[in-house]
This record gives structure tokens, C-alpha cells and sequence, in this order.
């Protein structure tokens, strides 16, 4: 009795793409997927367990990666860290960058200023790095590069919300002040939760605050002549 010959279907086009894309990557591509997974892993746990119980040994398990591949990316706890604080940082400057450029009232946008200032200012990674900074056990070049990653992150940020109230209506020199003195309100706020976090009451603060920036708007603007 004869046999029939199967045939074989063809691979669908999205198993194709992947087949060739996975052929195509470089040797750069599939580090570069290692060295973020890492860094992902790294940011994960960091923001769960904080950096007091933050333990290297753990990232490769998290990242499904051997101890072998993350050594080989980050050979030292310090370097792993300051990576990791990089890459999260640079995140948020992309994330402020946007909604920055995604409202346009100037009450709105002061809104927008402490709702993202408090999205960063009050996440765990922002408080690794002030414990990195404020260390007397970590290295003096450690606390440099934290610092020096804060400066190229937030800078940016604070040039983009000044440039959208600028772009609103509101005087540059105003813009660059309303702007400081709002991240520094936040940041003050965020600072003050290592000894006295009370969420409720900074929200009561930010909502005046909000209010005393659109009086202090509203001033601003040139009133029209009595006739």
C-alpha cells in the first residue's frame, strides 16, 4: 500500500518574521536585550524590597538569566545600582518630556508639573538615590555619578514643563521660576516622608499651592483700561 506524501504547511508570516529577525540580530542587539533585562530586574526589585534588602544575587533570577551573564554586565553591586538609577531615571525624563507637550492651559500644566514631579520625586528609586548620596559607606566616584545622573535627568525635565508654560503665555523668567519652585515643593514634600509622611496633608498643600499659582497667574495678566 502506497504511502501519502504529507505536505507541510508553510510557516505562518509572523513565525517567519520572528525567524528572521532572531537570525538578523547582532551579537551589540542581544547584549544590549541582556544588559536592559537586567536592568528591568534590577528596577523591580529595587522598588519592591528598596535598597536596604536590595541583594545582587537575586537580580539574575528575577531577569530568568545566569549569575554568569549579569556578573559579566555589571561585575560589582555599585555598578549595577548606579546603572539601574540611570536607566530608570532616563525613563522618567522621556515620561516628563511627553506630558509635557500633551497639555496646554497653565493651570493645567502646574497640575501636570506635581503630578509627574510627584511620580518621580516620590518613588523608591528617587530615595535609593538619596541613600546612595547621603551613604558614608559608599564610594565618594559613586555618589558623583548618582549625582551627575540626576543633573542630565532632571535638567531636561525642568527645561520642557518651562518651555510649555512658556509656550502658554507665561513670561520665561516666570516659567523657570514657577517651575523650580514647584519640583522643590515636591521634592521638600517627598524628602519629609522619611520622618513624617502624611499623604493626605500633601495633597491639602499641593491643592493650595496649585491655588496660589493661578491667583498669582490670573494677576498677571494686563487688565484692560476703564474708559
Amino acid at each position: 500500500m502506497a504511502v501519502r506524501a504529507t505536505k507541510t504547511s508553510p510557516a505562518a508570516p509572523s513565525a517567519r518574521r520572528t525567524v528572521e529577525t532572531a537570525r538578523h540580530r547582532t551579537q551589540a542587539e542581544r547584549s544590549e536585550e541582556t544588559r536592559t533585562r537586567i536592568l528591568k530586574a534590577a528596577a523591580n526589585l529595587i522598588r519592591k524590597r528598596g535598597y536596604a534588602r536590595f541583594r545582587t544575587a537575586e537580580v539574575a533570577k528575577e531577569a530568568g538569566l545566569s549569575r554568569g551573564a549579569q556578573l559579566h554586565h555589571f561585575p560589582t553591586k555599585d555598578s549595577l545600582v548606579v546603572a539601574t538609577l540611570e536607566f530608570v531615571f532616563e525613563q522618567a525624563r522621556v515620561l516628563s518630556r511627553r506630558r509635557a507637550s500633551a497639555v496646554n492651559k497653565p493651570r493645567d500644566l502646574i497640575e501636570a508639573v506635581i503630578e509627574d514631579a510627584r511620580e518621580f520625586f516620590f518613588s523608591e528609586h528617587f530615595m535609593v538615590a538619596i541613600d546612595i548620596v547621603l551613604s558614608t559607606s559608599t564610594d565618594q566616584s559613586v555618589r558623583k555619578e548618582i549625582l551627575e545622573i540626576s543633573r542630565k535627568a532632571r535638567r531636561p525635565v525642568e527645561a520642557a514643563w518651562t518651555e510649555a508654560l512658556a509656550a502658554n503665555g507665561v513670561s520665561a523668567q516666570l516659567a523657570s521660576d514657577l517651575v523650580a519652585l514647584t519640583l522643590s515643593l515636591v521634592r521638600g514634600m517627598a524628602l519629609r516622608t522619611l520622618w513624617d509622611n502624611d499623604p493626605k496633608w500633601f495633597d491639602e498643600l499641593f491643592v493650595l499651592w496649585r491655588q496660589m499659582i493661578k491667583v498669582f497667574l490670573s494677576d498677571q495678566q494686563p487688565r484692560s483700561r476703564p474708559r
